[in-house]
């Protein structure tokens, strides 16, 4: 009798991960082991509820980690900068996560590692954007693991769909029936990246793992974008309003209120993330991966703004 495929995924109670989570469950090749620092929370215990194993560690405690990954396949790795007990570290705490969560999968020989990563702002934009931590410390973290010896693919996202609500970045016009999607910094007609998280993350993610020990597909040491379109956010706010029924319009504005968010869409207008690159991903598309389209997207949430 085969073993179980057991796949590690952390940040299981958020965005990411629970689309992993999800989308492995739907499939039934792995079993989820979602990686918390609480197993009794509501989400974790949500998560247990709906057939995925349960497990804590600390990305902090290097231990931890070694003991939740036990028998383990594969690693879905995400870091949190935002994380009250990361921010207090240091603007650079996470890339010492990034780099214990490879030792410990290297320590306790994970065949496949999968790294939820970004673009190096820095780099990119020849210094001129410095200070968006949260992008270039995960990209650091890339190099380590390229050179950690682990095997791996990199999956970078796009800015995720779920935003409107998570951050508000839709909203209602006082004294109208009409919306407004705020984003900061950004130019009318500079592209973004969407990621629809709920739908195609984990799908794309399931894809790498399926197919990473196939000879012929490429995925090892290899970068793939998790980006379901390539839109300006005046299209976006026009797919809004008709599937919405309301008048929507892209409204940016001056500030986040945070100088490294505020950089970062900056960043994002000026360069755009990944401006090289065919979205949807061909490679991914030829593993079988779905992606959805924002009007689709539009269509599912019109419940939350009736």
């Amino acid at each position: 009798m085969s073993s179980p495929r057991i796949v590690a995924v952390f940040g299981a109670t958020g965005t990411q991960g629970s689309s992993v989570v999800q989308a492995l469950l739907a499939d039934g090749t792995f079993i989820p082991r979602a990686i918390t620092r609480n197993s009794n929370s509501e989400k974790a215990l949500q998560l247990k509820a709906l057939g995925a194993e349960v497990a804590e560690a600390d990305l902090w405690d290097i231990d931890s980690l070694k003991q939740a990954l036990s028998g383990v396949e594969a690693v879905y790795g995400v870091t949190n900068y935002y994380d009250p007990k990361n921010f207090a570290q240091g603007h650079t705490s996470e890339v010492l996560l990034g780099k214990n969560l490879i030792d410990a999968s290297k320590a306790t020989d994970v065949k496949f590692f999968i790294w939820s990563s970004l673009p190096h702002c820095t780099r990119v934009s020849n210094g001129k954007y410095a200070n968006v931590y949260h992008f270039d410390n995960k990209a650091n973290v890339d190099d380590y693991l390229r050179d950690s010896g682990v095997p791996h693919s990199i999956l970078h996202t796009g800015w995720f769909s779920e935003n409107l609500w998570n951050y508000n970045n839709l909203v209602s016009v006082p004294d109208s029936n009409c919306l407004e999607v705020n984003v900061p910094k950004y130019d009318l007609q500079s592209p973004q990246y969407f990621t629809w998280v709920e739908r195609d993350l984990g799908q794309c993610t399931l894809a790498l793992l399926k197919h990473y020990k196939d000879r012929d597909s490429e995925v090892l040491s290899r970068t793939f974008y998790a980006v379901s379109e390539k839109l300006n956010y005046t299209q976006f706010a026009s797919i809004l309003q008709e599937a919405l029924g309301r008048p929507v319009s892209f409204a940016p504005s001056p500030t986040t209120g945070l100088q490294e968010l505020d950089d970062m869409y900056a960043f994002q207008s000026e360069f755009g993330l990944y401006p090289h690159t065919a979205i949807p991903d061909p490679r991914l598309v030829s593993l079988g991966v779905k992606f959805h389209t924002m009007e689709e997207f539009s269509q599912e949430i019109k419940g939350r703004y009736a």
